[in-house]
């Protein structure tokens, strides 16, 4: 891991420092990806079991999981696992019901009442990623808020193995939240058909959901296409930052910075301490730790662009978090929450020695799909609010028409846009007339 220390680099450095590993959207990616969609928008289902069976190595006759598939691979998990699963919807349901929005109605002048009232969106698309292991943890993160919100049709695709069955785990998750259509796909051909609809798959207003490097780039891109479909965010690799202070222990911070440095090559894990010791120490037990992983090599990779940075005192590490806007923060110093009314951005915070990063990403009660790549600084993680609408709605008497009618129309007049002025006084002008 890279050391750094803060108060000696400047402004320049300082930008280096935080500088996320560089996001590929080469030529070929793009392009690709591109050619994958435009493919699926021509031939629709022909299309996807082509990719299918080329990328995954399953030739399917059908897309869609059927009712037999759903009951064997819920006879197929072990009982713990299941148990496991319905335990963390049920913790996540109760969190994100107390945490969803709610309808609003107030008078803003005597006879002039505003409200605010919610919709879910129509129809949504859920990605499950299951290439370098299965996610069904997602699959409750995504189906949980779907079902609150009251999204009238869910539909979710995840990769297929070429054995022609979806993950076990994926599909009783994806079951146990009320979601039942389920396609057989993965990559950039899944974002496609959620975005612009084959003969078996129908299209979605919004997606959602994490993915690789073509998943991503294919959301990208449909949501730059006014025919195709809304996201959930932009994403990028994960990552995580802890605020530490001399007294944290060692064991725990190195469990948490490995936690996300084996998701994958281009994660990337950040430790800030006014500390030298602690940064000496973390340094050791990571290595030692990261020996025994099974992930040893991914995690290795990902170390190569993380960071170890020594601070003045916590403040400033609190800055430094801020500035890079990290995904997940953790903050393990004597007095957690006492740092937490500085924290500006970020997608999720934990706090104290007892809360690793993998609570939320399992069964704590908050969501794992959340902003990486800096876009904590402008973007919240999935909530029910994800998958609703929030319409205003205003209704006027007659005397309320009268209180704030005029004000409306001296600034429609400053605006030179004199039918909007006119709107409103020729009502003023007939209720005069029938006074």
């Amino acid at each position: 891991m890279k050391r750094i220390e803060w108060n000696g680099l400047d402004a320049a450095g300082r930008e280096a420092a935080l500088a996320r590993p560089m996001q590929s959207r080469a030529a070929a990616l793009r392009d690709g990806t591109e050619a994958i969609i435009a493919d699926v928008r021509a031939r629709g289902d022909a299309a996807l079991v082509e990719l299918t069976a080329r990328y995954d190595g399953a030739k399917l006759t059908a897309l869609a999981v059927t009712e037999a598939e759903f009951a064997a691979a819920e006879a197929r998990l072990p009982v713990e696992l299941k148990a496991a699963v319905l335990e963390a919807a049920a913790r996540i349901e109760y969190f994100h019901r107390a945490a969803a929005p709610t309808p609003v109605s107030v008078e803003t002048a005597p006879g002039v009442t505003v409200e605010r009232v919610l919709r879910p969106i129509r129809r949504v698309g859920l990605y499950v990623p299951a290439g370098g292991a299965p996610l069904p943890s997602t699959a409750i993160m995504l189906g949980v808020p779907a079902a609150i919100a009251g999204c009238r049709e869910v539909v979710l695709c995840t990769p297929v193995q070429a054995n022609g069955r979806c993950d076990d785990a994926v599909l009783f998750a994806a079951r146990a939240t009320g979601v039942t259509r389920v396609f057989k796909l993965g990559g950039a051909q899944a974002i496609a058909a959620m975005a612009y609809g084959t003969a078996s798959v129908p299209r979605c207003d919004k997606l959602f959901g994490p993915g690789n490097a073509w998943v991503t780039e294919a959301k990208l891109q449909v949501a730059g296409d006014p025919a195709g479909a809304a996201i959930d965010m932009p994403a990028g690799p994960s990552e995580v930052l802890v605020i530490a202070d001399a007294d944290a222990d060692p064991r725990f911070i190195a469990a948490d910075l490995l936690s996300q440095a084996e998701h994958g090559p281009d994660s990337q894990v950040l430790l800030v301490s006014p500390s030298a010791a602690q940064l000496d120490a973390v340094e050791i037990e990571v290595e030692r730790q990261r020996r025994e992983l099974p992930r040893a090599e991914v995690a290795a990779s990902a170390l190569g662009e993380s960071r170890l940075i020594l601070v003045a005192d916590l403040d400033e590490a609190v800055e430094v978090s801020n500035r890079y806007a990290p995904e997940h923060l953790i903050i393990q110093t004597e007095n957690p929450r006492a740092l937490l009314d500085a924290v500006e951005s970020a997608g999720s915070v934990f706090l104290g020695e007892w809360t690793p990063e993998s609570v939320g990403d399992y069964c704590s009660g908050s969501n794992h799909v959340l902003p990486t790549y800096g876009y904590a600084r402008s973007y919240s993680g999935v909530s029910v609010a994800s998958f609703q609408k929030q319409v205003t709605v205003q209704e006027l008497s007659a005397q309320g028409l009268r209180n704030i009618g005029p004000c409306a129309a001296i600034l429609a007049e400053a605006e030179q846009l004199e039918a909007h002025r006119r709107a409103v006084t020729l009502r003023l002008a007939a209720m005069d007339a029938a006074a």
